[in-house]
């Protein structure tokens, strides 16, 4: 019979960044292992809070589905000696299974016979497993710092301190965590009781929303996102919408009112960003903005409970903000009143990395690679040394020492009051970008010189010490770096060697740290490889598209370009002949070692003239139209030789006896080869 199941984990308040990758890990563990016990069930769906994890199975069986197990023994031969006599083998076997030799079968592996039993597995009550799954579920879970409470061996996020468990309508025997099931949940910390009786499952959601718990994460998330854009409308204005921040508030809350507040005008005057993050990054509040899009001194925030006593939670929340603020006008005019220039020496007391020195050598060793790249992109290099001196000196000031999420911006606004030229300025706060995924990258011919030189010095700084990513592990954030390097290059659509790039990077650790320059080389090669890999993955580039094409990265654009628009050329039915034809010349091609070219006078029939031919007529269109970046207009100039390739090949007897006729004519296969797989490896594609 099946009957839905509750399972309430009651516990203390869980940090909002933790809640909803948890519950997917959970609902994955769920699937999987009631699968594997043979537990039928229909959905699993969980719901949270901060102060708890709900989770509804629907129409789960109340026994295991009856299986037959089939067990493998030892071989016909081992099984029976000569004289067709049951073995010690055979006989240790069917002890261990308990079944008797008139159990048995033969099945055929490979050249020989084995034994085979099929024995019953047991169809066990659902009750039984319940405490097995819940605990395993816990235990399978993952977080950077787990707790332990009580005695328990089980770490979890926070201390559990109630379990409710229903299934159907009664509380199973159940006792995890020293906590007993029952049926008594509880309601919001300070507006719902302690301890509330729940008679069934249909009635629990609606019990704890009498007791100002809103359950349901997309019940709660969007009553947020009204209110909040209620109240906007009713003051005339909008608010800066932020997702993110959305979703951690709709994890600090189970009961949400929101509220609007206001702060002194004069901190307008400060850079809008210096306001911004102050009131979302610390304080989880959204900004107010008008029609134009200007901020204005207002704020939207959200309670945790109802509007009881809300002017007083108004104010409370307006004199936190405004200490907040009076701090950074402060920073502000405090780090004003110096240039930007004046704040470099102090890079020298902010260590980088033990093994890479201070950020003041990361800086000189920016200015020495923006050098070479802007000499690559055709830019000022006087400007890219200058940006490259300037670019980390505002990591020394009040402001960013205070808003860390403010390096750069503060370097773009300081350097502009210190009077520098604005492309510098531009360039300083491009120089972090893409600051996460989706971001924008740099745009400006500067920003982009410095945030490529920022971001090689880090890949070629680590990967020189021997520190690399291991498995989820990435301190320091080198796949994100790669990304941004990759993006800013395919954003940009930059031609730019990636060898080049990386080697001027190295170098300027060759003489301060010992390491093998061409191994580091090819490992970070290969680590830019499988990020790439992942870019193209994640624009829905067939996989087998993204393996013909990832092999050569020399230069990145033209690597994504052949993989966007080969998939675009494979979307053609008419094309797949044509592609069957490029495989052909690969399959019948052989590496051959020999200075000779190919020769004319040694065709001796037509079809090798007339491949030949079109192949020499071919080629320079092709290489043109490779140069251009024109993919699939050259893969439309290679199959037009397909009919000639095709005749050639039916034919001609490529592996003839005479030793010159023979590799002469492979020359000419390669040749072909050369030409077509200039732009995949077409071998790799799936038909």
């Amino acid at each position: 019979m099946d009957k839905d199941l509750l399972l309430e984990l009651g516990t203390e308040e869980i940090p909002a960044r933790f809640i909803s990758s948890t519950k997917k890990s959970m609902k994955s563990f769920l699937e999987k292992r009631l699968k594997e016990l043979r537990i039928s069930f229909d959905t699993i769906n969980i719901k949270s809070t901060p102060r708890r994890f709900s989770i509804f199975i629907n129409k789960l069986s109340d026994k295991q589905t009856e299986s037959v197990e089939e067990i493998k023994g030892p071989s016909r031969k081992i099984a029976f000696d000569e004289n067709n006599n049951p073995s010690k083998a055979l006989a240790g076997f069917l002890k261990s299974k308990n079944v008797s030799i008139d159990d048995i079968r033969f099945v055929k592996n490979g050249n020989e016979e084995y034994v085979y039993v099929e024995k019953k597995l047991e169809s066990l009550d659902t009750k039984s497993y319940l405490k097995e799954i819940f605990e395993q579920m816990i235990d399978n879970l993952s977080f950077p710092k787990p707790m332990r409470w009580g005695g328990n061996k089980i770490k979890f996020i926070r201390p559990i301190r109630w379990i409710l468990c229903l299934y159907g309508n009664e509380v199973p025997a159940l006792e995890m965590f020293n906590l007993k099931a029952s049926n008594l949940t509880r309601g919001h910390r300070f507006l719902g009781k302690s301890y509330i009786e729940v008679p069934s499952i249909d009635e629990y959601e609606k019990i704890l929303e009498e007791n100002y718990v809103i359950l349901d994460d997309e019940k709660r998330r969007e009553l947020i996102r009204s209110q909040i854009t209620k109240i906007a409308k009713d003051l005339n204005s909008t608010y800066m919408e932020d997702e993110d921040l959305l979703e951690e508030i709709n994890y600090i809350v189970e009961y949400p009112t929101a509220l609007y507040g206001q702060f002194k005008e004069e901190y307008l005057k400060l850079p809008k960003e210096t306001v911004i993050t102050p009131m979302k990054e610390h304080q989880r509040y959204f900004p107010v903005i008008d029609k134009d899009g200007n901020l204005v001194n207002k704020f939207i925030t959200v309670r945790n409970g109802n509007d009881y006593m809300i002017e007083n939670v108004r104010k409370g929340n307006e004199k936190v903000l405004d200490a907040r603020l009076s701090d950074a006008k402060f920073f502000y005019e405090q780090d004003t009143s110096k240039k930007l220039e004046e704040y470099v020496g102090r890079l020298n007391t902010i260590v980088y990395h033990e093994k890479l020195g201070t950020m003041h050598d990361k800086m000189q060793r920016l200015q020495s690679i923006s050098k070479s790249f802007a000499k690559l992109l055709n830019a000022d290099e006087s400007d890219a040394q200058r940006a490259a001196y300037l670019c980390k000196a505002d990591l020394t000031t009040s402001m960013v020492f205070e808003f860390t999420e403010l390096q750069g911006i503060m370097g773009y606004y300081y350097a502009n009051i210190s009077g520098e030229k604005e492309e510098i300025s531009d360039a300083i706060v491009e120089h972090y970008l893409p600051r996460f995924s989706g971001d924008e990258v740099a745009k400006s011919k500067l920003g982009i010189v410095l945030s490529l030189t920022d971001k090689f010095d880090t890949m070629a700084g680590f990967f020189a010490v021997g520190i690399k990513p291991t498995g989820s592990q990435d301190p320091y954030a080198l796949r994100r770096t790669a990304l941004g390097i990759l993006n800013t290059l395919i954003e940009n659509k930059l031609l730019l060697s990636t060898e080049e790039l990386i080697k001027v990077a190295l170098n300027e650790y060759k003489d301060k740290i010992e390491f093998n320059l061409e191994e580091v080389y090819l490992e970070i090669l290969d680590f830019m490889k499988l990020r790439l890999k992942n870019i193209l993955l994640d624009k829905k580039i067939r996989y087998d598209v993204v393996d013909a094409v990832i092999d050569d990265i020399s230069t990145v654009y033209r690597t994504f370009e052949k993989a966007v628009q080969l998939e675009k050329w494979l979307s053609k039915a008419d094309n797949i002949p044509n592609l069957n034809t490029f495989i052909r010349v690969y399959n019948i091609s052989k590496e051959i070692t020999t200075d000779e070219k190919i020769d004319t006078q040694l065709f001796e029939q037509n079809e090798e003239k007339q491949v030949y031919s079109k192949y020499l007529r071919i080629l320079p269109v092709v290489e043109k139209l490779n140069i251009e970046l024109k993919y699939v207009e050259s893969l439309d100039e290679l199959s037009s030789m397909t009919e000639e390739i095709n005749e050639f090949f039916d034919n001609v007897m490529i592996m003839v006896e005479d030793d010159k006729i023979r590799n002469n004519r492979l020359l000419l296969v390669n040749a072909l080869k050369s030409m077509i797989f200039e732009i995949a490896d077409f071998s790799k594609i799936v038909i």
